[in-house]
């Protein structure tokens, strides 16, 4: 028998939490934050986090556990939900991973293999010093020649990207892209539901917006102050976050205010956008478009345990 796992996920601002809770009531389950700004301390107004009182009691997991300073990504995230799933599982409760990053929800599903991120610092260090003597163009250039499918898919700035495919190719004598195929092609180990709550954009882009405007009201000026008081900059993983890296920016004398909050409107809607085109190419995704139920909360949850109950997760 493969573990329970319940996804719940979909565009910013489309109302994951609220139902999450609901969830978690109804099947006895226990949440694991899939956000990668949530996991930061003292960053709580720009990433929408969950209040305590909020949680009704339910525990929640990867919220609150790192420093601004700390960095975050997907090999991170994978582990340590992980190692909260199987605490849930020993409790005799469903883990249910609710967020919007799609990525990290695709590692932890089909338990990508990331063996590509091993640091090998010889090799990385020649592939560095030759970007650096003689472009990023011609590193692009070699993994044309090693992997065209890697260089079509990834940009000839994004150095990182280029080297890493050209150490994984070296060491292994595999093509990167061959790797990402064969991990994307895996049958997840879990027996998964993977629910998307969506909502009608226009809808959804007025919730954003006001969103925005609330959290300015809330105080998101004076966290983003505090956290530059603390040594937060740009270019820090944290500091990426929408919200956060738009007031840096008024912060540093950038730009206006009223500007950054444009922007960040702006960045947040294209973000949703972005978003829905990452969970239309999953598969075994189950959609909830909220308008079908005529917004009523009870009749989507409703429909949620059904489907978990056909697929015997309840």
């Amino acid at each position: 028998m493969k573990a329970p796992l319940v996804i719940l996920t979909g565009p910013t601002a489309a109302g994951k939490t609220k139902l999450s809770i609901a969830l978690a009531k109804a099947i006895d389950g226990e949440i694991i934050s899939a956000d990668s700004m949530q996991v930061y301390r003292h960053m709580d107004i720009g990433s929408a986090k969950i209040r305590p009182e909020e949680m009704e009691g339910i525990p929640h997991h990867l919220i609150d556990i790192l420093e601004p300073a700390e960095d975050f990504n997907v090999v991170r995230f994978q582990g340590l939900a992980k190692e909260a799933m199987e605490q849930i599982y020993k409790r005799n409760r469903i883990p249910i991973v609710a967020g919007g990053t799609g990525f990290y929800i695709q590692a932890l599903l089909y338990d990508i293999d990331f063996t590509e991120n091993e640091e090998h610092p010889e090799l990385r260090r020649e592939l560095e010093a030759q970007a650096k003597e003689k472009g990023a163009e011609f590193l692009h250039q070699m993994l044309e020649k090693a992997d065209p499918k890697a260089a079509m898919q990834i940009h000839p700035n994004n150095e990182k990207r280029v080297i890493r495919a050209l150490e994984y190719y070296r060491l292994t004598g595999e093509r990167i892209s061959q790797h990402n195929e064969t991990q994307q092609r895996k049958e997840s180990p879990y027996n998964g539901a993977y629910f998307v709550l969506n909502d009608d954009r226009q809808r959804l882009y007025e919730r954003i917006d006001a969103r925005v405007d609330a959290m300015i009201g809330e105080g998101l000026l004076d966290e983003v102050r505090a956290l530059k008081a603390m040594g937060c900059r740009q270019g820090m993983v944290s500091m990426q976050g929408l919200g956060y890296k738009e007031i840096l920016s008024y912060l540093d004398g950038e730009m206006s205010f009223s500007e950054a909050v444009r922007i960040l409107k702006r960045d947040t809607r294209h973000f949703a956008k972005r978003q829905l085109t990452w969970f239309r190419r999953e598969r075994d995704v189950i959609w909830l478009n909220q308008q079908d139920y005529q917004y009523n909360q009870e009749q989507i949850l409703n429909k949620m345990l059904e489907i978990l109950r056909e697929k015997s997760i309840l």
